[in-house]
Order: C-alpha cells, then sequence, then structure tokens
C-alpha cells in the first residue's frame, strides 16, 4: 500500500468570484490566475499557485458556477502556513470572519479556523 497523499485537487466555490480572490490574495500573500476553461462558458476558475510535478501537495481554484451556493458545506480545507498566527491576523481585515483562534493540536501543531467572504469554512495550519 503506497502511503501519500491521494487529494490532488480542490474547488472553493463562491457567489463573487472576485470578492474571493481578493480575499485569499489579501490573506495568504498569493496571486489566483484565472484558469481558461475552452468551450464552457457556464463556470469560471481562479487558480491557486501550483505545480503539476509537486508530490503530497493539492491544489485548486475557485469556482462560481450557477446552481452552486458557497458556504454550508461539510468539507474544510487546510493552507499550511509557517505561523498560522500570521494569516489569522489578515482575515477580518480582508472580509473575512475567525472562528477559533490559532490553538494547539497537541503534537501535530496549531490550527486557525475561519470562514471567507462567501461563507466557506477553511483552515490554517502550521508547526509553530
Amino acid at each position: 500500500m503506497k502511503n501519500e497523499n491521494p487529494v490532488v485537487w480542490f474547488e472553493i466555490y463562491t457567489d463573487n468570484l472576485q470578492r474571493a480572490k481578493k480575499f485569499y490574495e489579501t490573506v495568504f500573500k498569493i496571486e489566483l490566475t484565472k484558469l481558461p476553461t475552452p468551450g464552457n462558458d457556464e463556470f469560471e476558475m481562479l487558480a491557486f499557485p501550483s505545480n503539476m510535478e509537486s508530490k503530497n501537495k493539492a491544489t485548486g481554484t475557485l469556482v462560481k458556477m450557477e446552481g452552486v451556493k458557497a458556504g454550508n458545506n461539510s468539507t474544510i480545507i487546510y493552507f499550511a502556513s509557517e505561523d498560522c498566527s500570521i494569516e489569522e491576523a489578515r482575515i477580518e481585515n480582508a472580509g473575512g470572519n475567525v472562528y477559533k483562534p490559532k490553538m494547539s493540536i497537541g503534537e501535530y501543531g496549531f490550527i486557525v479556523l475561519a470562514t471567507d467572504t462567501e461563507g466557506n469554512m477553511f483552515g490554517i495550519h502550521s508547526m509553530e
């Protein structure tokens, strides 16, 4: 049995793609880029930075699609961080809300739980 991360992709659904883009770019100090959707005008996607060759790291997009509402889902994506309190300090100014401030999860490090501008809950994980 292989012991490697099977997650290769994620999608965070949005009601307002530009508002969500600004939120994630502000909190994580990254740049999202338009992902072409050849022959399909039914949805728009903005990609998180990625390298298709990277191992054990998933990449994904923000997505706006008719009929798929943001928020109220049961999956939480955790973003990696050197110290999750750094990103936590940016969340409210970016339009989101901190649900659980930085807390210890024992030998597995620390997490922050928050909601973005679209109502999606996400986590930030760090060892510090």
